[in-house]
């Protein structure tokens, strides 16, 4: 397994042993530093996995070395580090580039579940490029095989779904075709349809498989994994569209959804269509609270969010979808 080297950034001596003897004991490579004039110094002969920055610090604090940082890096994921518990500060951390925050003290549990969640988010944004840029200049370049493979992966960190991606893509398609699309827009959104929940690789999965109730808290994370998706996507710019499944697919026609609010045609079509297959999907699919729902009860849900939830022309063709599967097969079997 190839080591991961995190540089930690901090003026607190003993933040900076707390988090190299937690990052070192799980066989990481750890470098600290007190400043961020120190930490720009070191990284103009090192390459580090991750970053963790204190926000607060005397001289440079959190935000200019940030700033500093992506004058020359725009890759290397940062995490603030903070014992600030309001809304402004991860705001702002936020739209300044970090990828996450984690509060002192450190819960060695938490510090190593995201420093490790960070590293293989980014890495696998650079396998998925690497693969995609050694391909033709086509669609095709983007192997069915390696997508296909990814979104099984996907669907692996949820122990109570078994295909859902493979068939929300597959739904996808159909509604597309019957809206006459072409069939290389068929197939494109297939393709989109596989990476729509690409995000939730970068969600903890005793949240994900959680059985009760989610606290707001943990919703919120859950609700991260729509910009978690695109990111991940939007290092391949030979498919620019790849992306609006994973960012777009849990916005609502009435404005009401997330992350961005949009609302009707504001909403890329692809993120509308794949709206409509994923709901319908995790109807009719197995939860950990519940079997697959009855026909005629995801039905009556998909038209009673025609116009509001749903595009209702993507949806109107779903529910002639349902009423054509009399024997219904369109489920998780």
């Amino acid at each position: 397994m190839e080591e991961k080297r995190i540089l930690v950034i901090d003026d607190d001596a003993a933040n900076l042993t707390m988090a190299n003897k937690i990052l070192s004991q799980a066989n990481m490579r750890v470098s600290c530093v007190k400043s961020g004039e120190t930490a720009l110094k070191f990284l103009q002969a090192n390459k580090p996995d991750l970053i963790l920055l204190d926000v607060h610090m005397p001289g440079m604090d959190g935000f200019a070395t940030l700033a500093a940082i992506r004058e020359t890096d725009n890759q290397c994921p940062v995490i603030f580090l903070t014992a600030d518990d309001d809304n402004e500060t991860e705001t702002r951390g936020l739209k300044a580039g970090a990828m996450d925050f984690i509060k002192k003290p450190f819960v060695p549990e938490v510090l190593l579940l995201r420093v490790n969640h960070a590293i293989d988010l980014t890495r696998l944004q650079e396998d998925l490029t690497r693969e995609v840029l050694a391909q033709t200049k086509k669609l095709t370049r983007l192997s069915t095989q390696i997508v296909m493979a990814l979104a099984g992966a996907i669907d692996a960190k949820d122990t109570y779904t078994n295909g859902h991606s493979s068939r929300v893509a597959e739904y996808s398609r159909t509604i597309a075709g019957l809206a006459g699309f072409t069939r290389e827009a068929q197939d494109e959104i297939y393709m989109i349809g596989l990476l729509h929940d690409v995000g939730k690789i970068g969600i903890p999965d005793a949240i994900i498989n959680k059985p009760s109730k989610l606290t707001d808290k943990e919703f919120e994370i859950i609700k991260s994994h729509p910009i978690l998706g695109a990111k991940i996507l939007e290092r391949i710019p030979e498919f620019p569209k790849l992306l609006t499944g994973a960012r777009y697919h849990h916005e609502r026609y009435d404005g009401r959804g997330y992350p961005d609010g949009l609302s009707g045609s504001d909403i890329p079509v692809e993120a509308r269509i794949i709206a409509v297959a994923d709901s319908y999907d995790a109807m009719s699919s197995r939860r950990s609270y519940r079997d697959v729902l009855p026909q005629e009860q995801i039905r009556a849900e998909i038209e009673e969010g025609k116009g509001t939830q749903f595009d209702p022309v993507f949806a109107d063709i779903m529910l002639s979808m349902i009423d054509g599967d009399t024997d219904y097969q369109m489920r998780e079997k």
